[in-house]
C-alpha cells in the first residue's frame, strides 16, 4: 500500500507525519507499506492508497478520489495509530 503525508511545503508536517507513521508500523509489526511525504501541489495525480494530512489541508483535498484521513493533533500517537490502522484495515478489506 502506498501512503502519501501531506503539507504544504512537503519537509515539515508531512515528514514528521511519515516518521510517526514509520514508528507506528515498525511497533506494530507491519510491514509492505510505503510512506511518502508530499506537498500540496504535488499530490495531486500521484496514484497512492491513502493519504494522510493535518485538518487545515481539508479544504485543499476535498473531492479527492483517494480516502483521505485527517490528523487533528499532530503530536498525538495514539490519534495518528488509530486512524492510520483504522484505514488500513478499512481498504484492506475491500
Amino acid at each position: 500500500m502506498k501512503i502519501a503525508t501531506v503539507c504544504g511545503m512537503g519537509f515539515g508536517t508531512s515528514m514528521m507525519l511519515k516518521l510517526f507513521i514509520e514508528d507506528i508500523f515498525k511497533a506494530e509489526g507491519i510491514t509492505g507499506h510505503q510512506v511518502i511525504p508530499w506537498d500540496l501541489g504535488s499530490i495531486k495525480g500521484q496514484q497512492v492508497d491513502l493519504i494522510v494530512a493535518p485538518t487545515d489541508m481539508e479544504s485543499h483535498l476535498k473531492g479527492s478520489e483517494t480516502k483521505v484521513i485527517y490528523i487533528k493533533n499532530l503530536v498525538d500517537k495514539e490519534e495518528i495509530t488509530e486512524k492510520v490502522i483504522g484505514a488500513i484495515k478499512e481498504l484492506e478489506s475491500l
